[in-house]
């Protein structure tokens, strides 16, 4: 890695920093903590379907969900554009990307602000000092400095156990020795991705899917604990909650994943058959398998369909990135009008398994999606410094998509 590159690193660090030095006056409230089994709420008598997926206890366990699996793709996102970059901190996208992953501690911070006022400032604190440590590790790794990379670990085994604390003072239902091993997966995953980026193994969109794959489990385990403080409405382990959850992890992942594989795919020059190309076109459809199958459990006749159609999706986009990389604007308008048509054929697909789900509301449900993607590609192809917040905001639309999706299927499962 150059000198150059690790400038950036540190640069990162001290943006994170700073940005915690600037939050003495916010508010705080307690992050994302997480036990083996997480706590329940107050099971709404004789609630299924769509009504046992709206559940507050079942919104809070999807919110968090998201927003956690959101923290491992910003910050990887972060580290990644600031090496690539060559250690230029002026450069738009760094800056994006690390105002991107800032954005995300601050939501998170809210979120657990929302039931814990007091809560919100000591968090976000917390939060943000957790990544300087993963900063701190990665420098270490890139200048071969054992004594550095010990002592990142070394602080973020303390954070785990500071964070369990903190967690404990406004939940006492989550346990702070509990909190602080939930957190044992998510520091050894990232650890293992930040080895993958600076070794250049090609297997660091693997290792991240890995390390954002933790991340359903530690929102169920904070949700609970909340949703038992707090005597929410709904079982946050119910399979209705599971079923928002899972597919508000496998959804966001879809867009950050398809984000990224494209942002590498460009800044390789197109060419597809580049190592770290195809190893984030791989990661990229591991989580199309992955979402087929979620359907498949409940249907498994339509796994197969569903999947060559999610594929056929990403297809479309990426010949839409190709009309706009070399200006061909008839490229451009037939990918636009392939994903008008897939709209239509996508809804159609789950309505023939979920008639509880019209194809037109679904068909209809997806056009943020679309559009969202669009820009996201449009400011990746004019490198204007703000694809990392269209794909934030791209991938902010995957839970109400996960929403309807999971609603259908509980309606028509009668799940509880």
């Amino acid at each position: 890695m150059s000198v150059r590159a690790l400038s950036v690193l540190s640069m990162v660090a001290a943006a994170a920093l700073t940005v915690t030095a600037c939050s003495a006056n916010e508010q705080a409230a307690p992050p994302p903590a997480a036990t083996s089994a997480p706590a329940s709420s107050a099971p709404a008598a004789g609630v299924t379907g769509k009504a046992a997926v709206d559940t507050p206890a079942s919104k809070l366990r999807a919110d968090l969900t998201q927003l956690l699996t959101e923290h491992v793709y910003t910050a990887a996102i972060a580290l990644k554009t600031a090496v690539d970059a060559g250690g230029k901190m002026d450069d738009p996208g760094v800056k994006a990307a690390v105002a991107n992953l800032d954005a995300n501690s601050v939501a998170l911070s809210k979120a657990i602000g929302g039931a814990y006022p007091a809560a919100e400032a000591p968090f976000l604190e917390s939060w943000r000092q957790h990544i300087g440590f993963f900063v701190d590790y990665t420098l270490g790794k890139a200048t071969k400095d054992q004594a550095k990379v010990d002592k990142a670990k070394a602080d973020l085994d303390g954070y785990r156990t500071s964070f369990g604390q903190l967690i404990n003072s406004v939940v006492p239902e989550l346990p702070a020795a509990a909190v602080a091993e939930e957190l044992k997966p998510h520091t050894a995953s990232v650890f293992a991705t930040i080895d993958s980026l600076v070794a250049g193994d090609g297997q660091v969109f693997a290792k991240l899917t890995e390390a954002a794959g933790h991340m359903p489990m530690t929102a169920a385990t904070l949700a609970g604990g909340i949703a038992k403080n707090k005597g929410l409405e709904g079982d946050v382990n119910s399979p209705a909650a599971g079923l928002r959850a899972g597919l508000t992890h496998l959804l966001t992942s879809h867009v950050d994943l398809a984000g990224i594989a494209l942002a590498q795919a460009v800044a390789k020059g197109g060419d597809l058959n580049e190592p770290s190309v195809k190893a984030a076109v791989a990661a990229v459809d591991s989580n199309s398998v992955a979402l087929s199958k979620a359907v498949g459990s409940a249907y498994p006749a339509a796994e197969a369909p569903f999947l060559e159609s999610w594929r056929q999706h990403i297809g479309f986009f990426v010949d839409y990135t190709l009309g706009k990389a070399t200006k061909d604007q008839a490229k451009m308008d037939k990918a636009k009008a392939d994903l008008d048509g897939y709209r239509t054929s996508f809804g159609q697909l789950i309505n023939s398994v979920v008639p509880e789900l019209p194809a037109a509301a679904v068909a209809e449900e997806l056009k943020p999606h679309t559009a969202s993607v669009f820009a996201t590609i449009d400011s990746l192809v004019a490198g204007d410094g703000q694809v990392f917040t269209k794909l934030a905001e791209a991938a902010h639309h995957m839970p109400m998509t996960a929403a309807t999706l999971a609603g259908g299927i509980a309606e028509n499962k009668k799940l509880a």
